[in-house]
């Protein structure tokens, strides 16, 4: 039987609360405003999706796994037995600690701290790996539990805007310059970054179903694949990304005309769109052309490691609303980007299926296939 998904958390510019999230991904209202965490003057870009004041990221993600625990109403023996799987980019003091003193700031340290400040007695695993760290570890977890090794584990993820990574961004020329992230849009100019924190709960069925606890949804299918076309330029056929999309559909048994909404990569970089557009006609065949497509990164912002729980979690909500998200900021159809793009507000609908797919840096992707509960 499929992986379940029992609770979920979320805090983000939006506010705190995975309703916030999904309330405002479904209004289309971008989150966007001017940075005022750290001096971004003499920057081309000096705005981002970020959170009131200054937020603590261990903080932010212990609270989140709590949440997410008592969203699935984990407790006790079965909730400090689980397993913590953390995606994060990293601590920004590492870089600039003594040497004796960075094994504190790795993102291995981070991990553990979280799991013991939540209860969580199980293996503890970090991920890295860029804007599919958070995505990779949900298929880690769901593959796990498939396998009969364990029969829950806690997936967390987390990024706060911070300078060393928005300084390289802008100096890269990736940032909109406009204060928009438009994907598949005519006149796109980039991405914008913005803060992430959420969790999941990931149970087996037999286990979720033997403490009763609520199931929001259903991880038929994970699919991942690498490319290495570049070390930052997507592969321009989108050939490993329709790997992972192929990948998914193939081990949950679903056609992929079953799905009905798609949660983009969607950075609104002008390469990366049409590389993904062209993924996702060879992953999806003839049922590209009509799958509903949108990326919430237009609201909430890229935020790195954490982008693909994040996108998961207002996929997850989604389906349980019958709602799916706007791409917001849309300007016009590209003609390299001929997809569905839900451009005119949330569109009604209640597929049994969608996915939702990342890509990052090095040429690798990720595909999660959701199934309603």
């Amino acid at each position: 039987m499929s992986p379940v998904v029992t609770g979920v958390a979320a805090v983000s510019a939006f506010g705190r609360g995975a309703d916030a999230l999904l309330a405002g991904a479904l209004a289309g209202t971008p989150a966007f405003r001017p940075v005022e965490r750290f001096d971004v003057t003499g920057r081309r870009v000096g705005v981002a999706a970020t959170m009131a004041g200054s937020p603590d990221l261990g903080t932010e993600l212990a609270g989140a796994v709590d949440d997410a625990c008592a969203d699935a109403e984990l407790t006790g023996p079965a909730r400090a037995g689980s397993a913590l799987l953390l995606a994060v980019h990293g601590d920004p003091a590492l870089a600039r600690a003594a040497e004796a003193d960075r094994p504190r700031h790795s993102a291995d340290a981070l991990a553990h701290r979280i799991a013991d400040a939540c209860g969580l007695s199980g293996p503890v695993r970090a991920y890295t790996s860029a804007c599919v760290a958070a995505s990779t570890a949900v298929a880690d977890a769901a593959a796990t539990i498939a396998l009969g090794r364990a029969e829950r584990i806690v997936v967390a993820a987390g990024y706060l805007v911070e300078p060393d990574q928005f300084a390289l961004f802008d100096a890269g020329r990736a940032l909109a310059t406009d204060g928009r992230v438009r994907p598949f849009s005519d006149g796109r100019t980039g991405l914008l970054l913005g803060d992430g924190i959420a969790a999941i709960v990931v149970e087996s069925a037999d286990a979720a179903r033997g403490r009763g606890a609520p199931v929001l949804a259903r991880i038929p299918g994970w699919g991942r694949a690498g490319d290495a076309y570049h070390v930052v330029q997507p592969r321009p056929d989108g050939a490993g990304l329709s790997a992972a999309i192929r990948g998914a559909l193939d081990r949950a048994g679903v056609a992929a005309g079953d799905v009905g909404y798609v949660n983009a990569h969607g950075s609104g970089t002008p390469q990366s769109d049409a590389a993904e557009t062209a993924g996702l006609y060879a992953g999806l065949g003839d049922a590209a052309a009509g799958v509903p497509v949108s990326s919430t990164k237009s609201t909430h912002g890229q935020a790195l490691e954490a982008s693909g729980l994040l996108e998961l979690v207002i996929t997850i909500l989604a389906l349980r609303a019958g709602r799916l998200p706007v791409n917001a900021g849309f300007l016009g159809r590209d003609a390299q980007c001929p997809l569905d793009v839900i451009s005119d507000g949330p569109r009604a609908a209640s597929p049994a299926y969608a996915l939702s797919v990342n890509s990052a840096f090095g040429g690798a992707h990720t595909a999660l296939l959701v199934g309603a509960a």
